[in-house]
């Protein structure tokens, strides 16, 4: 991002996350740039006008945030975004069709990347003039990567697999608690528990964490691949996908949605989704069952809790 000392950042993440801390605090300081703190929740129209008002450079976001702000009717007329040269996502996956309606609106490119804080900050990113929607860019400088199977063996391009990370800011251990520590910290390597692949010219493409992913019909299925072709409908506003059995007992995807306010949820309406889908990636992929819901479970960073979604599913 080139950060400098004429920069000034606005990060809807707070200081006690890891995110937040590095955009607001570590970074803007070590070059002798300017933050921007409120108090206040980072509701959508609060975000925009603090943005108008205060003119940051350099804006971080989160994907449940991005999408919110898009939502918001004739944004780009009524609030002045024209201040920030860059924006930033992570916390989790920027979905594809978010990426395009932010750019489409404000004018902006978004660069998503992929952190921890047992590294403390972001460690593969895209880069200004290079992002591509639905990756989340390439190793930043002073990292290495590989992407993993079940025995730890290196996977070529291409193959998705469990992404270890290596970098002198890695933390050494959890803080009284042993067992985790020896799963997590492998050698000089992190165990991410996340799932990616990665293409021939080094860019990642997350696939969910390890417990997320779906078995239908003997392949692994992506619930972010899912989730983002769903978003891409223009019904939807935001949505989770898990596996779910069938009367076989067989796992297929199932998707949890949140409509638009404006949309009337019918039946056609979700054999329509359905279809979308099944039309746009490999059909196995598609939601066998779609319910609709009027808020998703999230962590305080706006992850969505497919955990507590598949906890649902089972009490039916």
């Amino acid at each position: 991002m080139s950060i400098n000392e004429n920069d000034i950042t606005y990060s809807v993440a707070r200081l006690f996350f890891a995110y937040g801390l590095g955009n607001a605090l570590f970074f803007p300081f070590y070059v002798g740039g300017a933050t921007i703190l409120s108090p206040d929740r980072p509701q959508p129209k609060h975000v925009l006008e603090v943005c108008t008002k205060y003119r940051p450079t350099l804006y971080f976001g989160v994907p449940t945030s991005y999408n919110a702000i898009v939502q918001v009717k004739d944004a780009e007329k009524n609030y002045d975004m024209s201040s920030i040269r860059l924006c930033a996502s992570a916390g989790e996956a920027l979905p594809g069709p978010v990426w395009r309606q932010w750019r489409e609106k404000f004018g902006l490119e978004i660069l998503d990347g992929i952190g921890s804080t047992e590294i403390l900050h972001i460690y593969v990113s895209n880069r200004a003039g290079m992002s591509r929607p639905d990756s989340t860019g390439t190793i930043v400088p002073g990292y290495e990567a590989k992407i993993v199977d079940e025995n730890g063996v290196s996977l070529p391009p291409g193959e998705v697999g469990t992404l270890m990370i290596k970098g002198d800011s890695t933390a050494s251990c959890y803080w009284n608690k042993h067992e985790k520590t020896k799963n997590t910290f492998v050698g000089e390597w992190f165990n991410t528990g996340d799932q990616y692949s990665i293409d021939k010219e080094g860019y990642f493409t997350y696939a969910g964490r390890g417990d997320d992913m779906i078995k239908a019909g003997g392949i692994w299925v992506s619930p972010v691949e899912v989730e983002n072709t769903l978003m891409a409908h223009p019904a939807v506003l935001e949505c989770g996908v898990v596996g779910s059995p069938d009367v076989d007992g067989l796992i297929k995807p199932k998707a949890y949605i949140v409509f638009k306010p404006d949309v009337e949820v019918t039946e056609k309406l979700m054999e329509e989704v359905k279809l979308y889908v099944k039309n746009t990636i490999a059909p196995y992929k598609f939601p066998r069952w779609i319910e609709a819901i009027e808020e998703l479970p999230k962590t305080a960073t706006g992850k969505v809790q497919r955990y507590k979604l598949r906890q649902l599913d089972q009490q039916k």
